[in-house]
């Protein structure tokens, strides 16, 4: 089966948006990408200094110690015990993970790829890679009998929502009903914020109390993007069913998809050492505590966004007005719209930006009310 066309790239059309926010006399504060602006920490750093020595050709399923360091990390950090280093595999980053797994796993033409209607745009794009069809469902009672493959994104992107462990067990369960393998994209796990989240840590679908001990047909993926600054390292993971991952496995070692030797010591790094995990989750906080009651004195209603790096706000009207009216304010901020066609009339404002920008931001918010 030949590509077929791809969407236009969405942020395409956010060019004379970012014009108009830079026109602002204090310059633009831009909310709209999720990448980190703090400094990867200095113990991951090192650690990928320390290993440039790299002549040799990295393992496409990662050296011993990353494999036990991701299995170490599920049970200190996900409550995922007594998973084995042939449960887990590194990959170049989380998004070509998402975009290529359901190729790789065989789902094609005829088969449904579910994913939430609130969604990161990658499970759509890696349905049309593979050929199948994408249904947006939040439903597990929705799921067509053709499913073959389900995507879950606890906290999502970009809503912040939570699945907890009774959700997460109902959709395993009707995921097994239809055969379909079922994925629960896990990256911004360590950024609770509210309804609980901040104490409680948030449920891996990989947790025993939603799969009884059996993973089989069950995957988890994770990214140290978001909790330790690393977008630019292109670090992630898959872990869960033995049978995918070897799947997996074989397929990235044909195609010579491998993580480079020095990213891995760098993983291993991030993986061992939790308290920068915990200062970063800090300046997330501070910068939510700023944005949020800023966004809601200007008029805006902030839905879901219990967890993750974004505030998925509302003024109840189209979200391209809203896009104007915050670039007017020198902000930038993306609309529902690139994240599917359920909530047109939302925006989505992320925590990545500098205290400076973050407060300045808020500022302006305050301003435009108080100046009527």
């Amino acid at each position: 089966m030949a590509l077929q066309p791809l969407p236009d790239y969405p942020w395409d059309a956010m060019v004379p948006f970012a014009a108009r926010a830079r026109a602002h006399p204090d310059g633009i504060a831009d909310l709209s990408i999720g990448s980190p602006v703090d400094p990867t920490p200095e113990v991951v750093r090192s650690a990928l200094a320390a290993a440039t020595d790299a002549h040799a050709y990295p393992t496409t399923a990662g050296t011993p110690a990353l494999r036990e360091a991701i299995v170490d990390w599920f049970a200190r950090r996900r409550s995922v015990p007594r998973l084995t280093v042939d449960e887990v595999l590194p990959s170049i980053g989380s998004k070509e993970l998402v975009a290529l797994l359901p190729f790789m796993v065989g789902v094609g033409p005829g088969d449904v790829i579910v994913h939430p209607r609130a969604a990161y745009p990658t499970y759509a794009i890696g349905a049309a890679l593979a050929g199948a069809d994408a249904v947006a469902s939040d439903d597990p009672s929705e799921w067509p009998e053709n499913t073959r493959l389900v995507w879950l994104n606890s906290p999502g992107n970009p809503d912040g929502r939570v699945l907890d462990v009774d959700e997460l067990r109902r959709a395993v369960g009707r995921a097994r009903e239809l055969g379909a393998l079922i994925i629960d994209d896990e990256c911004y796990a360590e950024l609770g914020w509210a309804r609980g989240w901040d104490a409680t840590p948030i449920p891996s679908i990989l947790d025993p109390r939603v799969t009884d001990g059996d993973t089989s047909g069950i995957l988890a993926i994770y990214s140290l993007s978001k909790q330790s600054n690393m977008a630019g390292y292109r670090a992630a993971f898959a872990a869960g069913c033995a049978t995918t991952i070897a799947r997996l496995l074989n397929v990235r070692k044909h195609a010579g998809l491998m993580l480079p030797g020095p990213l891995q010591a760098a993983m291993i790094a991030a993986l061992g050492d939790d308290q920068h995990v915990v200062d970063q989750k800090a300046l997330y906080q501070a910068r939510r505590d700023v944005l949020l009651p800023a966004l809601e004195a200007a008029g805006f209603r902030v839905d879901r966004s219990e967890a993750g790096l974004y505030l998925w706000a509302t003024e109840d009207r189209d979200a391209w007005d809203s896009i104007g009216r915050l670039a007017d304010l020198g902000i930038l901020a993306g609309p529902g719209s690139f994240y599917g066609d359920f909530y047109p009339q939302h925006v989505r404002l992320s925590l990545t930006a500098t205290d400076e920008r973050i407060s300045s931001a808020a500022e302006r918010l305050r301003e435009s009310v108080a100046g009527g």
